[in-house]
């Protein structure tokens, strides 16, 4: 445990001295510290970024948000705190909605363009705590239906793709009995770097990768989103509640139908569950017109 909370501490060192801060281990008089607008052009006090509840006042800029989506930069507002950073935001309110939709023959090239905005992200400690490739996400640029995860694991982690591991394997066979192939969907998550120890991300590090989700699902458009468990759910729709709350009826994303389901590493663990999840999947089927194929 001890060399773990070492190793998340020298990671967020990393994290704000890319930020440019680098004496806000110093007390006493407060010294100004510029973060280079990169960062969103913030000011910090060197003592009051040694307190924890202010130790990441500088977060990313998000001005170039929508760019792929055709949402105006000045629209797009940059969470300049800490606690802003530690609020829960739906994705509806998190900005405003694009002025009309990606044609379908250029959505490919408009993810292109966020990927290429990730590049070698150091947005978020995660960055700095053994991750080996972000993951971006994987399927149709035109997919009616987009399942959104957690974050990557060690397999994600390794190939750069995400649900290839044993979960992933569960959620393709979930994805053919809805009587779709796997390149016939979005698959993503709400943070694009394996958390250590595949740990439930951070609020900073799931509300600093949001907005790049966010255009993803913006750019495909998908007629119904699944969040596969609680902390997908959480964050798409900024509510914390249960999962048994949550399923069973119909939320909204970005223009989109939700619906809530337990994630394939969970019904792994427990087996007994995947019939409710299947009740789930049906509801999607039913609303997207789909068949399970014919068993042979």
């Amino acid at each position: 445990m001890a060399v773990e909370t070492a190793t998340e501490l020298g990671a967020w060192v990393e994290y704000f001295r890319d930020l440019g801060i680098h004496d806000f281990y110093r007390r006493g008089e407060p010294a100004v510290i510029e973060v280079a607008e990169a960062t969103g052009a913030v000011e910090l006090s060197a003592a009051a970024a040694a307190t924890p509840e202010r130790e990441a006042d500088a977060l990313p800029d998000v001005r170039a948000m929508h760019a792929a989506a055709a949402v105006p930069a000045a629209e797009v507002a940059t969470p300049p705190t800490m606690a802003a950073a530690q609020k829960l935001v739906s994705f509806n309110q998190l900005a405003p909605m694009p002025a009309g939709p990606v044609p379908a023959g250029e959505r490919e090239a408009a993810l292109q363009a966020i990927q290429q905005e990730i590049g070698d992200c150091t947005r978020c400690p995660l960055a700095y705590l053994g991750r080996h490739r972000i993951v971006f996400g994987d399927g149709s640029p035109t997919a009616r239906l987009m399942f959104v995860g957690e974050g990557p694991g060690a397999d994600e982690d390794a190939q750069g793709l995400p649900f290839v591991g044993k979960a992933g394997q569960l959620l393709n066979n979930m994805i053919t009995a809805m009587g779709l192939a796997r390149a016939e969907v979005y698959i993503a998550n709400i943070v694009k770097c394996r958390p250590p120890g595949n740990r439930v991300p951070e609020p900073l590090e799931a509300n600093t990768c949001s907005q790049f989700l966010l255009r993803q699902i913006d750019v495909v458009q998908p007629e119904v989103i699944v969040a596969l468990g609680a902390t997908a759910a959480m964050y798409l729709l900024g509510v914390k509640q249960s999962l048994s709350s949550l399923r069973g009826r119909w939320h909204a994303c970005r223009g989109a139908k939700l619906a809530v389901t337990y994630h394939p590493a969970f019904l792994l663990r427990d087996p007994r569950q995947k019939a409710e999840a299947w009740k789930d999947l049906q509801m999607v089927m039913a609303e997207l017109g789909l068949q399970p194929p014919a068993r042979k």
